[in-house]
C-alpha cells in the first residue's frame, strides 16, 4: 500500500463518530489507569495481609508485585498493536477492558504473594487499554485534529496516574482493601459495556497479499522517524521517573521533617499535574506548527528545567519547577504518535505505536534505576543535571533527524 493510498483511507476514516470514540477512549484509559495505580498508597499493607513477615521482605515483594504489570504490559504491547492491525483497533479494546476488569477482580480475591504477582502479570498481559485507545484515535481521528485528541487521551491518562494514588488512599479505611479492587473492576467493566456499544471502528484500508508475509518494521517507508520517536519516549520517562528513588531524600534536605513526605507528594503530582493542563493545548498547537516541532521545543525546554531543580534550596521551588516542566513535557506524548501515525502505513500503525508503548515501559523500568544509582554513587543533584544532558541529546537528535528527513511536518500532512 502506498502512503497516499494509506492517507486516503484515514481521510475516509476520519468521517467516522471520532469525537464519541475519544470519549470512551478517554473514559476507559482514564479508569484502567486508575485500577492499574490504585494500590499504591496501601500495597505494603496487603502484601502483609497476603502472610510475608519482616521490613525487608514486605518492601521487595510490594516491588516486585507493582512492577510485574509494567514488565509483562512491555512484552505484550507490540503483540497487541499487531492483532488490533490485523482484527480491528475496537476489537483490542473489548478485550483489554474485559480483561482487566476479570484481572482485577482477580487481584482482590488473591490468598498467597504468589497469586497477587500472577494476577499483576495477568493484568499487564491482558490490559493494555490506553495504548489501544492511542491507536484507535490516532486512525480515526482528521490528520489536522490529531494532536489536539491525542493530548486529550494523554491528558486522562495522565489523570489516571494522579487520581489512583488517591483513591487508593482514601477507599481502603472505607470498604477494605479487596473491596477496593472489586470495585475498580466493576468500573472498567462499565468501561467495557461502553466500549462494545459506543465505540465505532471506521473501515480500514485491506492489506495487500503481500503485506501479509511482512513484517511491521520492513513496511516503514524511513525507519529513522520512528527511530527517533522511540527514543523519544523511552526519554519522556526517564525524565518523569529518574527523581522517583531520591525524591524523598532530596526534600529532605530542602524542608522540616515534619513536612517531607507532605512536599514529596506535591513534587511528585505537580508535574503529572502540569501534562494534564498542557496536553491538548500543545497538541492542538502541534496540529498548526508540526508535531515535531513542538516535540524539539519540549525537550529542550525540559532540559533547561532541570538545571535549576539541582539548585533549589527550598520545597516551593522544586514544586513550581516540576509543575513547569510538566507542562512542557505534557506535548511529548500525543506528538509521538502523531509522527508516528504520520511515517507508517495504516496497516501497521498498531504494531509500531505498540512499540512506542514498549519504549515508554523501558523508560520506567530504567529512570528509576538510573536515578537510584547515580543518585547513591554520585548525589542527588547529579541526576537533574545527567537527565539535563540526555534530554538536550535528545532535542539535537530530534532536529537532526526532521532535518535528514528532508521535510518538516507540515509538509508531510
Amino acid at each position: 500500500m502506498t502512503m497516499e493510498g494509506d492517507r486516503r483511507g484515514r481521510g475516509a476514516a476520519s468521517e467516522g463518530p471520532w469525537q464519541r470514540n475519544l470519549a470512551v477512549c478517554v473514559f476507559g484509559s482514564f479508569t484502567t489507569i486508575v485500577a492499574m495505580t490504585i494500590l499504591l498508597p496501601f500495597l505494603p499493607l496487603y502484601v502483609e495481609e497476603l502472610g510475608v513477615r519482616g521490613h525487608a521482605a514486605i518492601v521487595e515483594w510490594s516491588g516486585v508485585a507493582y512492577g510485574a504489570t509494567f514488565f509483562s504490559a512491555a512484552f505484550a504491547a507490540p503483540m497487541w498493536g499487531r492483532l488490533a492491525d490485523r482484527y480491528g483497533r475496537k476489537l483490542m479494546l473489548v478485550r483489554a477492558s474485559l480483561g482487566m476488569a476479570v484481572a482485577m477482580s482477580l487481584i482482590g480475591v488473591a490468598h498467597t504473594i504468589w497469586q497477587l504477582v500472577a494476577f499483576r502479570l495477568l493484568a499487564g498481559v491482558l490490559g493494555g487499554y490506553a495504548s489501544g485507545s492511542t491507536v484507535l484515535v490516532a486512525a480515526q481521528t482528521p490528520t489536522n485534529r490529531s494532536g489536539w485528541a491525542l493530548g486529550i487521551l494523554a491528558s486522562g491518562v495522565m489523570a489516571g496516574n494522579l487520581v489512583g494514588p488517591l483513591v487508593g488512599g482514601t477507599l481502603p479505611p472505607l470498604i477494605g482493601i479487596r473491596a477496593t479492587f472489586l470495585m475498580a473492576g466493576a468500573v472498567i467493566f462499565v468501561a467495557f459495556l461502553a466500549t462494545t456499544f459506543l465505540i465505532r471502528e471506521a473501515p480500514r484500508p485491506k492489506r495487500a497479499r503481500g503485506e501479509k508475509m511482512r513484517g511491521g518494521w520492513q513496511m516503514v517507508p524511513d525507519k529513522r522517524p520512528i527511530v527517533a520517536m522511540l527514543a523519544t519516549g523511552l526519554l519522556l520517562m526517564v525524565a518523569n521517573m529518574s527523581i522517583e528513588p531520591i525524591i524523598t531524600v532530596y526534600v529532605a534536605t530542602l524542608v522540616r521533617a515534619a513536612h517531607v513526605t507532605f512536599v514529596a507528594g506535591l513534587v511528585m503530582s505537580a508535574a503529572a499535574l502540569g501534562s494534564i493542563l498542557s496536553a491538548s493545548q500543545l497538541g492542538r498547537l502541534a496540529d498548526r506548527i508540526g508535531h515535531w516541532n513542538i516535540i524539539v521545543a519540549c525537550l529542550a525546554a525540559a532540559a533547561v528545567l532541570l538545571i535549576p531543580q539541582a539548585l533549589v534550596t527550598a520545597g516551593w521551588q522544586l514544586i513550581l519547577l516540576r509543575f513547569f516542566m510538566g507542562l512542557a513535557l505534557g506535548g511529548l506524548l500525543p506528538c509521538i504518535a502523531s509522527v508516528i501515525r504520520h511515517n507508517v502505513p495504516e496497516t501497521i500503525a498498531g504494531n509500531i505505536l505498540g512499540y512506542s508503548v514498549s519504549a515508554q515501559f523501558a523508560g520506567q523500568v530504567l529512570g528509576p534505576l538510573a536515578g537510584g544509582f547515580v543518585g547513591g554513587h554520585i548525589g542527588m543533584r547529579a541526576v537533574f543535571l545527567g537527565t539535563s544532558v540526555l534530554m538536550l541529546a535528545g532535542a539535537i537528535g530530534n532536529r537532526v533527524v526532521q532535518k535528514r528527513n528532508g521535510r518538516l511536518e507540515m509538509g508531510a500532512r
